[in-house]
């Protein structure tokens, strides 16, 4: 079968309509390997199988010498998406009033895969501490200082998803669905929720977008940190005071991303040289 129409592009892969619109197909780049898909398939069937909401995967396949799996297509808008359709709407407001809704949606939904646990994902710190040594924006010196941060923070063993951005994040007839599972580990929650702080906190955004909308957005990144937060909270009893120590080890990973710009991670490098 031919590949339909393209649909999206990550750092990894490449996005693809199969078999008309109801599923989609996440083909491999040259930067992938088998065994990434492999395990991507796998966390995404393990989360499935637990309950959560997430798009079924279906099965590997190999198209023009290029693995990728095919996926129930889960048709909807980013939460990114929504939020800034509400920031255009808002444009030519003094006092913008921003429905954050969404973002507490996201705090709900990551406290419940937050509850849950399985021994078959890979342990979150071992792939961290491999993250961290293999940067190239820090020195072996810092690296080793961060490392030995992490070591002192506590243990734990729930499902994390490793990259909550509002990207991965789609609302389809009102339920939240959360895809990309190719980072999950079992591991500490709050280094999921210190990702998605840190995500909004040093977000940058492209440089066509228009003056008023990136306005808009420095004026609510900390209100949407304390919406989620407090959503977040609620649900679990975990605080910002138990998040921000992972802050740091969470910023240093970030630099191991393709998806991030230069700017964006000098940001980062700053944030984390103020840390250590």
């Amino acid at each position: 079968m031919s590949l339909g129409r393209k649909i999206g592009e990550g750092g990894t892969s490449e996005v693809f309509e199969w078999e008309g619109k109801s599923k989609i197909l996440k083909l491999a780049k040259p930067n992938t390997k088998l065994s990434d898909i492999q395990r991507e398939f796998k966390n995404n069937f393990i989360a499935w199988n637990l309950g959560l909401s997430v798009p079924q995967p279906i099965e590997i396949i190999e198209v023009n010498n290029r693995p990728g799996i095919i996926f129930e297509r889960i048709v909807g808008k980013t939460i990114k998406e929504r939020l800034f359709k509400s920031f255009i709407k808002q444009m030519n407001n003094p006092q913008p009033r921003i429905d954050l809704s969404d973002v507490q949606n996201t705090a709900r939904l990551l406290s419940e895969i937050h509850e849950l646990q399985h021994v078959e994902l890979r342990p979150q710190r071992e792939l961290l501490k491999w993250q961290i040594l293999n940067i190239k924006y820090l020195s072996d010196e810092e690296k080793t200082s961060v490392l030995k941060i992490l070591d002192q923070l506590p243990l734990k063993q729930q499902i994390c998803h490793g990259d909550p951005n509002p990207n991965n994040l789609i609302v389809r007839n009102d339920e939240l669905v959360l895809i990309d599972w190719n980072d999950a580990t079992i591991g500490n929650p709050e280094a999921d929720v210190a990702e998605f702080i840190v995500m909004i906190k040093f977000a940058i955004l492209p440089s066509d977008t228009p003056q008023s909308i990136v306005s808009i957005f420095e004026s609510v990144r900390e209100t949407i940190i304390e919406v989620f937060m407090n959503e977040y909270t609620v649900r679990t009893g975990v605080t910002y005071n138990d998040i921000d120590p992972w802050i740091l080890p969470i910023a240093v990973r970030k630099l191991y991303a393709d998806a991030i710009s230069e700017e964006e991670k000098q940001l980062l490098v700053n944030e984390i040289r103020e840390r250590l």
